[in-house]
């Protein structure tokens, strides 16, 4: 019994440092996966900025049309103005602004598809090199901004799934990390869009 109590101390540090090495290394792979998603979220960023970046080009090249249709371009700038007020930082991926944003986002994609279809009536911007130009690098970047979101979710998928595995769930709160929001499809999107000739 003498020699049990001898040890005992020698045991209860040997738990807190085993304890202690646990938590530095769990906070430092939560560091290292929240940084990640960071990233990840400023890409994203970066592409839909490449688009904002775009859009006021192509407007002005469309305004050369005298008798294009000036809701259509208002319906645009706003939509723009809109999307570039809506911003969100990367410890600040709730569902919600995650939510608030792609709503801004999308309608800034609505106006610029009724734009593009808008276009089509007007053979002669059609055949403007720089109009042809503009919206190719909007095609480019909308599929740059799909491939984005994929890597987002994904990352934030590894960081979801780390944050809530044991006993890394026990430690994540305590230090301030929680789950991250993903992207999500907008609602509607899952039907087709009907087409009528």
């Amino acid at each position: 019994m003498a020699t049990f109590r001898k040890w005992l101390p020698l045991v209860f540090i040997g738990l807190v440092l085993v304890l202690g090495f646990n938590m530095c290394s769990t906070y430092n792979a939560l560091v290292q996966k929240d940084e990640q998603v960071r990233k990840a979220w400023s890409q994203v960023e970066n592409q839909y900025q490449r688009r904002m970046d775009l859009i006021p080009n192509l407007v002005e090249t469309v305004k050369g049309y005298a008798d294009f249709e000036k809701s259509t371009l208002q319906a645009v700038v706003e939509a723009r103005a809109n999307a570039t007020r809506v911003t969100i930082q990367a410890d600040e991926l709730t569902p919600e602004n995650l939510q608030r944003y792609e709503q801004a986002q999308g309608a800034l994609s609505s106006a610029l598809g009724r734009l593009l279809a808008v276009a089509e009536n007007y053979p002669n911007l059609k055949a403007n090199e720089n109009f042809l130009s503009l919206q190719n690098q909007l095609e480019g970047t909308e599929n740059r901004i799909a491939v984005e979101r994929k890597n987002f979710n994904e990352v934030v998928g590894q960081y979801n799934s780390y944050v809530r595995r044991f006993p890394t769930n026990l430690y994540a709160g305590m230090m301030g990390f929680s789950q991250k929001a993903y992207f999500q499809s907008t609602p509607g999107a899952e039907r087709a869009p009907q087409v009528k000739f």
